[in-house]
């Protein structure tokens, strides 16, 4: 198995101080690898959010270890984790966060022009990201003029365009229909096969579990078991169809 694109040792995390302290994350354990999709399952409030947050730079552990590609996240400052997101990490949330004002090949140039990539170049990068979601006919297209399954679409085009190893998504199929939520992740699913390029999907969704190599389930903020899916069908996306 390759090294893994994102590592979390110990980590442990408290949120508040005082009679408001929570502990959020309580000695997690968990390796994304290139080529798979894991899903982080648990219900509301097991800590699964944080520990995305963590993974992805955005909240540094109370005490615990992240590497990610390799790289210690310890005593990393601000600019160091946003160098660490820019490169390595792309982020799919449940509610999109699309601009509406501007259009889909628009939104995605956004994740290129933090990373100073614009013009053609970047232009060019943006339509493959939206061709390989299957939303060619929808470059000049306002989020208001596609429907729920097209937004997310977008917004998983954003999260590959700059090439990231790492995949994080937040309840991605959360807002969507069964059908629609489906599709997103048969495209998740493909996206994971691509080796060096893994995806952690965070979900309380049990019908998704079909489409994981693996499963790590949180209670309490500790990963309480791990499920390996060997049987998990390689036609993926073809089975759930295209998102409307």
């Amino acid at each position: 198995m390759s090294d893994p694109v994102l590592e979390a040792k110990g980590v442990a995390k408290v949120l508040g101080h005082g009679a408001g302290e929570v502990h959020a994350l309580r000695g997690v354990d968990l390796s994304l690898h290139g080529g798979e999709l894991t899903l982080l399952m648990g219900p509301s409030g097991s800590g699964k959010t944080t520990l995305l947050s963590v993974l992805g730079c955005m909240l540094a552990p109370t005490s615990g270890t992240v590497h990610v590609c390799g790289h210690p996240t310890e005593n990393a400052g601000a600019e160091r984790l946003a160098e660490l997101r820019r490169n390595h990490i792309g982020f799919i949330f449940q509610s999109y966060h699309l601009f509406p004002t501007l259009t889909a090949a628009e939104n995605i140039q956004l994740a290129l022009d933090v990373r100073g990539e614009q013009g053609e170049k970047a232009r060019a990068r943006a339509l493959d990201a939206l061709a390989r979601v299957g939303l060619s006919h929808k470059i000049k297209s306002y989020p208001r003029e596609m429907s729920g399954g097209e937004q997310q679409r977008v917004a998983i085009a954003r999260a590959i365009v700059s090439d990231p190893s790492a995949i994080l998504a937040d309840e991605p199929t959360a807002a969507l229909d069964s059908e629609n939520g489906q599709a997103i992740m048969g495209i998740l699913a493909d996206i994971a096969r691509e080796p060096g390029r893994g995806v952690l999907v965070v979900t309380h969704d049990s019908r998704l579990s079909t489409f994981a190599d693996r499963i790590h389930h949180i209670e309490d903020g500790r990963i309480v078991r791990v499920e390996e899916n060997s049987a998990r069908p390689e036609n993926l996306r073809a089975a759930a169809g295209a998102p409307r």
